[in-house]
């Protein structure tokens, strides 16, 4: 059960509504949990009987220098601040416990801390009210991911590999054996198939049903493209931080569920070789006073005016954005050719092979949006979504012009058309690097500051592109091996 409910009966939503709604609940344990600067939860937990108003206002301390991101070990004290509002009874582990979202402050400063996410996400919303274009943004991220029986993998001196199995996996039709159910989805062949080739679904219904326990509103949920079990359960839209909020209790419950029923659960764009990539696709709009500001009856797509400077916007920073958007070296294994993957600089009516898509499903003006398809689940959803509309305004406040839409299939584009849709960048080498050169529409505002630039530039490189590219491929012994 989540706060919203209790709330609902006519309390208010404070410290003293919480800790009210966590004694009527049966809690016996608070969990306080924030996230790293690269978007990992992190909690500690203590006893209800220690939860009290005080709490609230004066914070609880832990080490930022052991967080990813965060603070040297020379001045690695922080503080966590609860938010009332974030309050659910955890709907996946057994002793029975509350769950509060925290902010993260600086103990001598008493000051929002630079480099917690959430704090950036909150100051882009701030920003967009101050900025007099809209008073709200909806965010609709749909997360894909893959469910398999067995992940194993390992990485040394003298040996790397990684091993995957799945009870729907194509693979492993061959097998003989009382456990081999025949129905599988084959590869790329996994959309929408009834049971018993969907082996999932009573899985996914649980999901549904633990995200829903925890205050998360979910619209659909089912079985995606790929062979061996890939999923979307797709959330009603939010504002910024709220949504963000539930994308970390999403990818929580997805992984629980899935464990305590003999399953593992990746949000790795790309675990397959050869099969679908898991995405984000992120739908985002922009409301002033209740009204839609993205529609329009007479423009194309029936987008309005400041819709198109926003996809303009977004198009023209989309190589700095994947920086956070896309921000892992599996995320370019994703972004190919040939698995419905956006890669190219383009906009378009249903056309999924764009990187920015205009849903046609209705034509109500409130259901007018535009979902850009490059993101993936390994994002860091306050900083990707921040930065998403840090782009869309500065498209709006400088007219930025989208190229033309395009209609037809980008992949099968040849000669001058072809070379006038530019490709998104191939590694995360690439986005780092135009990070580095494209940042200033990120600090409008104060919204991003220079050190989380820094920071998150220096881990990226530091933790993920340098250690890929120093280790050899087990591939490359299949090439090179007997030269």
């Amino acid at each position: 059960m989540a706060i919203e409910e209790y709330v609902a009966r006519g309390t208010t939503t404070d410290p003293a509504a919480v800790i009210a709604f966590a004694r009527d609940q049966g809690v016996q344990i608070v969990d306080f949990r924030f996230t790293d600067l690269i978007g990992a939860w992190h909690h500690l937990s203590i006893p209800i009987a220690e939860l009290g108003e005080g709490l609230f206002a004066e914070g609880i301390g832990f080490d930022g220098s052991s967080i990813r991101g965060f603070q040297s070990i020379a001045d690695s004290d922080l503080l966590l601040f609860p938010d009332p509002r974030t309050a659910f009874v955890d709907p996946v582990l057994e002793v029975p416990t509350l769950s509060l979202t925290c902010d993260v402050v600086d103990p001598i400063t008493h000051q929002r801390y630079s480099r917690d996410p959430r704090f950036i996400a909150t100051k882009a919303e701030e920003h967009l009210r101050a900025s007099g274009i809209a008073d709200t943004s909806g965010w609709g991220p749909e997360l894909e991911f893959y469910i398999f029986n067995s992940m194993r993998f390992d990485q040394n001196l003298h040996e790397g590999y990684y091993h995957i199995d799945s009870i729907e996996g194509i693979w492993n039709s061959g097998q003989n054996g009382s456990a081999n159910l025949a129905h599988r989805p084959r590869l790329k062949g996994g959309y929408f198939p009834l049971p018993p080739t969907d082996k999932l679904q009573d899985l996914r219904s649980r999901i549904t049903l633990a995200l829903i326990a925890a205050g998360i509103e979910v619209e659909v949920h089912h079985h995606e493209v790929g062979t061996a079990g890939q999923t979307e359960i797709d959330m009603r839209y939010d504002t910024l931080v709220a949504m963000a909020d539930k994308v970390q209790i999403f990818k929580y419950v997805v992984k629980n569920v899935c464990q305590q029923h003999g399953f593992v659960a990746t949000f790795m764009p790309k675990p397959l070789f050869g099969d679908n990539g898991s995405g984000m696709h992120t739908h985002q709009s922009l409301w002033r006073e209740g009204t839609p500001l993205f529609y329009d009856e007479q423009g194309y797509a029936r987008l309005s005016e400041l819709a198109r400077w926003y996809i303009g916007g977004l198009l023209a920073h989309a190589p700095a954005l994947l920086a956070f958007a896309a921000p892992t070296t599996n995320s370019y294994r994703r972004l190919v050719p040939g698995y419905e993957a956006p890669i190219k600089l383009a906009y378009s009516a249903r056309n999924r092979s764009a990187c920015i898509r205009i849903p046609t499903y209705s034509e109500k003006p409130q259901l007018r949006r535009l979902e850009f398809r490059s993101p993936d689940p390994t994002a860091n959803p306050y900083l990707a979504f921040a930065a998403m509309l840090m782009a869309g305004l500065d498209g709006i406040r400088n007219r930025i012009e989208p190229p033309a839409p395009v209609e037809t299939d980008l992949y099968e584009l040849e000669g001058a058309e072809a070379e006038r849709v530019r490709d998104l960048p191939g590694s995360l080498a690439e986005v780092l690097t135009a990070l580095e050169h494209d940042h200033d529409f990120l600090m409008v505002g104060d919204v991003f500051t220079p050190d989380v630039i820094e920071a998150w530039i220096r881990y990226k490189r530091e933790h993920e592109v340098d250690p890929i590219r120093l280790r050899p491929h087990p591939f490359e012994f299949h090439l090179y091996a007997d030269v």
